[in-house]
């Protein structure tokens, strides 16, 4: 048995921002994905897998019970499916900001909700708020709080545009270019990072006012003009404002970058061969990089392996 395929995601623009209503860009990334599955010999993944599956079923039941007109599930086929071995079939790697527990939750959604809204319907901005919602409260047993963000991007499969927490709608992002020079790309930190500590270092940083004053008045607005520049194709603003971004980032969210490329996201400022940013949470995983030449960045960044994203 395999179920549908849940593609990965990333959050070009909106890292932390989304939590205090900036705008915020989030694309499907197709070279990662996973499917619900059951094998004959599972591989001890597949038995890790079917585990945590078990334990998110359970989670699942005590969600519909406390909240049963935000969402029920058929229990009963996910926990007899479980029960069979099932567990989620997936290449994406955990803890690298690319929505791993978003595909899972997004897997289980489309197949055990009962009454769920499907991505066929006219999907209205209180229907996507409603799967949001939902996902978020689903998504919730991996990280401890999310925005649901993630499984919603995975289950739709489209470009989603956040305009503030009760405010998103699909968009089209404008064609990528094939003779173009510039690129988004991910560099592998080596490192898994974990999202509940860097949210709660960030939780902890919004206590104090001089940082919230910075967030509103740089990271916000830097990030705002990002998402702006990218969905009309505005590359040169898109380029001086991801410098704006990568610079308050290095500054003021450094926790959140594994300490061995403090260095190379400084050497990018300054040669301007490539900007780096948070990719999801950080604190590991991938890190997100914008260059207007690739080749000059892949130049700079020889030790890494770049994977592409995107193409301008």
């Amino acid at each position: 048995m395999k179920g549908p395929l849940f593609y990965s995601k990333i959050l070009l623009f909106g890292e932390y921002g989304i939590i205090q209503d900036s705008k915020g860009l989030s694309i499907p990334y197709n070279f990662y994905k996973g499917a619900l599955k059951t094998d004959e010999n599972p591989s001890t993944e597949a038995i890790k897998s079917n585990e945590s599956l078990l334990r998110f079923s359970v989670y699942l039941n005590d969600l519909q019970s406390n909240n049963p007109e935000l969402v029920t599930f058929n229990i009963t086929a996910l926990q007899n499916d479980i029960s069979k071995g099932m567990y989620f079939d997936s290449s994406i790697p955990q803890g690298y900001g690319v929505g791993s527990s978003g595909a899972l939750v997004a897997a289980i959604y489309d197949k055990y909700a009962s009454n769920k809204i499907t991505v066929l319907e006219n999907l209205t901005r209180d229907k996507l708020i409603q799967l949001k919602g939902i996902f978020a409260q689903m998504e919730s047993f991996f990280h401890g709080k999310s925005s649901g963000l993630d499984p919603l991007n995975s289950y739709l499969s489209l470009p989603i545009l956040i305009n503030s927490k009760d405010n998103i709608e699909p968009t089209g992002i404008p064609s990528q270019s094939t003779q173009g020079k510039g690129a988004v790309f991910l560099i592998d930190s080596g490192i898994v990072g974990e999202t509940a500590p860097m949210v709660n270092i960030f939780m902890e940083n919004l206590k104090d006012n001089g940082f919230r004053k910075m967030l509103k008045s740089q990271f916000i607005k830097h990030t705002d003009a990002c998402v702006e520049n990218f969905l009309h194709g505005d590359i040169k603003s898109l380029f001086a404002n991801t410098k704006k971004l990568s610079k308050v980032v290095l500054n003021h969210f450094k926790p959140m970058i594994p300490e061995q490329f403090h260095k190379v996201w400084q050497n990018g400022i300054e040669t301007n061969d490539y900007y780096l940013k948070l990719c999801g949470s950080g604190g590991g995983g991938y890190i997100l990089g914008f260059t207007e030449d690739l080749e000059k960045a892949k130049a700079s960044l020889k030790d890494y392996k770049l994977e592409i994203v995107y193409n301008f």
